[in-house]
């Protein structure tokens, strides 16, 4: 029995309606097939429920991660951008999902990890992981940002700090402490963000926080560059540190070079260059298996 579409609302109990997209895809063989009215189907009897045939590669959630080494003048969005960009060359959904787990500065280098599709969800497990960075401090100069982007004035301290000053300094700074982030950051103050009320040219005071050290080991060091690889947590900020550590010595603070070598367990071995990203970046080769297999 088939009922017009105008009389759908008072079809008899025991009819069952089942949609179709295409009333050339019937369920049933052309038999027994029941007659169409408006693209739905009404039959009697036990209920049957259609579905339409899926594109399963097209529809499959995209769920990857990747890790790239970024360059520098690049901030950590831009990255995302430029990924998110060649996705959607390949095909991906207009809307597909690309973030990162941890900021970098645009002055730094390094391990990014670059997280799509359903993968952005684990976003606050991957920043959890411990970090680990490369940088050089130039202890005879400060700026306003602690790096190279700021307003910079010479220091001259009384004397010349040595390694082995150095060395205690370092050792100051490591374990469970409280450190001042700079102003030039990403924290909200009010709403705002501190770098943006710093460029406005407004007073940005920040509180200490705790933050976690696990090692400072000097690298190198000739007057005034001293090199240092610092393995930390979650919140530390390495031009923060470059400066406490040089006011330890009663000497300046400014990072020249920042390169981070790890997030957890993703490493510069593992990365990729933004050259290497393929473009079109196809979004079905896009995988998990570089956390299976790190």
């Amino acid at each position: 029995m088939v009922f017009p579409q105008s009389q759908h609302q008072g079809r008899p109990p025991g009819l069952v309606a089942v949609p179709l997209e295409n009333k050339m895809d019937h369920p049933f063989p052309a038999s027994c097939r029941p007659s169409v009215s408006g693209g739905t189907i009404f039959f009697i009897g036990a209920q049957r429920t259609y579905t339409p045939p899926m594109n399963t590669e097209q529809d499959k959630p995209i769920k990857g991660i990747i890790v790239v080494d970024k360059p520098l003048n690049l901030t950590s969005m831009n990255v995302c951008s430029i990924v998110r960009g060649r996705l959607k060359a390949g095909g991906a959904p207009k809307r597909v999902k690309v973030g990162h787990g941890g900021t970098l500065d645009p002055l730094a280098t390094g391990v990014l990890v670059v997280l799509i599709g359903k993968a952005t969800k684990m976003c606050d497990e991957v920043m959890a992981g411990v970090k680990g960075y490369l940088t050089t401090v130039d202890l005879s100069q400060v700026s306003t940002t602690d790096d190279l982007e700021g307003e910079k004035t010479e220091v001259i301290p009384s004397c010349i700090p040595t390694l082995g000053e150095i060395e205690i300094a370092c050792a100051k700074w490591t374990g469970d402490v409280m450190q001042k982030p700079p102003p030039y950051s990403a924290i909200k103050v009010n709403g705002q963000r501190a770098y943006a009320l710093a460029r406005k040219g407004e007073m940005v005071d920040l509180e200490a926080r705790p933050i976690r050290i696990d090692s400072i080991k000097v690298v190198s060091y000739e007057w005034p560059m001293l090199t240092i690889d610092v393995v930390c947590g979650k919140g530390t900020y390495i031009r923060s540190l470059g400066r406490d550590i040089g006011a330890e010595l009663g000497a300046g603070g400014m990072l020249t070079a920042l390169r981070r070598t790890r997030v957890g367990q993703f490493t510069l071995e593992q990365a990729m260059t933004l050259d290497d990203v393929p473009n079109p970046f196809d979004p079905a080769t896009v995988t998990m298996d570089i956390v299976s297999n790190s």
